[in-house]
């Protein structure tokens, strides 16, 4: 049995996000979460989960957003976060059935200073919901990481609270991811913010689990955002099992692993401590600043090797009147870096078990 014969291909939504992660955590593999940032990354990442036949996660963040729905937007309230990550949704809800895979349409980290796009994804996600009985996105995450863990929490439960019954997915953080994502700068973080506590990660659990059961954590092991040499993070994925251990004992014991867990700050990572992470309940893993510049390399190296037909719009090396159009094309150079992205993000997928699993 393979993942298409408990949900259909597309976007997810409510229990059917819970039946994918549950298939995933049996057995035993990962998603990744790719951000996107234009209708041509969305493109690329779809076009590699078709081809390896796995199903994928495209998430847009607060820049991201902003992003798809153009640079020359003011950004004033987030309206063109906002807006972005509204067209970035019907674009993928528009062509992910064609694809054939199952998709989770996320939403990535939103720190307290951005609930403000928060609230307009929800809100769009609402109307939708009164039209089609489903919101727009399958799921959303709030990033309160560095508030509080009590004010963390209780605004998580608050949001869950109006997210439930539209069949939202709420992923939460607790204990910060350290580097620099989107503007969120944590690299002056102290050490031991960087390790949750399974304490902690219970007390997430009671306050949400009550709402409804379809909630992941994003619990620190060490994790950092953005590129690093080996041996400068030191991640303890094991701590995750740690996790598991607690709450199920806290729960009575009716479940190994009762806790959806998420991997964020992966770029780095060896393949034993990813392997040991989905060993332990985690089922998405984040995934940016890997494609981020796969995505570039394809368009790089054509232009590299190109050079002398993209000097002039005539003229070229084969002849002074030779016209150089199908060279300079953005639909020519962008689709290279589609290629490669889309290489990259079938690397992702391997490691993570994410292969044959329609």
């Amino acid at each position: 049995m393979g993942v298409l014969d408990i949900v259909p291909p597309g976007v997810l939504t409510g229990d059917n996000v819970r039946k994918l992660f549950d298939y995933a955590r049996e057995h035993k593999f990962a998603i990744p979460a790719i951000n996107v940032t234009s209708s041509s990354t969305a493109n690329a990442v779809l076009e590699a989960a078709r081809d390896i036949k796995a199903p994928i996660i495209l998430q847009v963040s607060q820049g991201g957003s902003a992003f798809f729905a153009g640079k020359g937007l003011s950004n004033d309230q987030q309206k063109a976060s906002i807006i972005g990550s509204i067209a970035a949704a019907h674009h993928i809800r528009t062509v992910a059935k064609e694809y054939g895979v199952p998709v989770v349409l996320h939403s990535d980290h939103c720190a307290e200073k951005l609930l403000p796009w928060f609230d307009g994804m929800l809100a769009a996600d609402e109307a939708y919901f009164k039209q089609h009985q489903e919101p727009l996105f399958s799921s959303h995450m709030l990033d309160l990481s560095e508030e509080p863990k009590e004010k963390n929490i209780a605004i998580c439960a608050e949001y869950f609270k109006r997210m439930a019954p539209l069949g939202l997915w709420l992923e939460m953080e607790i204990g910060i991811t350290g580097g620099e994502e989107d503007g969120v700068d944590n690299t002056g973080v102290d050490n031991a913010a960087l390790y949750t506590q399974p304490e902690d990660v219970y007390d997430v659990y009671k306050a949400l689990n009550p709402i409804s059961p379809n909630f992941s954590i994003a619990a620190a092991f060490g994790n950092v955002h953005g590129v690093y040499k080996p041996g400068n993070v030191k991640l303890q994925p094991q701590l995750l099992g740690k996790h598991q251990a607690y709450t199920s004992e806290k729960i009575g014991g009716s479940s190994a692993q009762p806790l959806y867990l998420v991997f964020h700050g992966g770029s780095g990572s060896t393949k034993e401590e990813i392997r040991t992470a989905v060993d332990h309940g985690v089922v998405k893993m984040n995934v940016d600043t890997d494609t981020q510049f796969t995505y570039l390399e394809g368009i790089r190296d054509y232009v590299l090797k190109k050079k002398d037909y993209l000097l002039t719009q005539v003229g070229n090396p084969e002849g002074a009147d030779k016209p150089n159009k199908k060279f300079y094309d953005p639909r020519v150079w962008i689709r290279e870096g589609e290629k490669t992205m889309s290489a990259r993000v079938k690397e992702a997928c391997k490691d993570l078990g994410n292969i044959d699993r329609l």
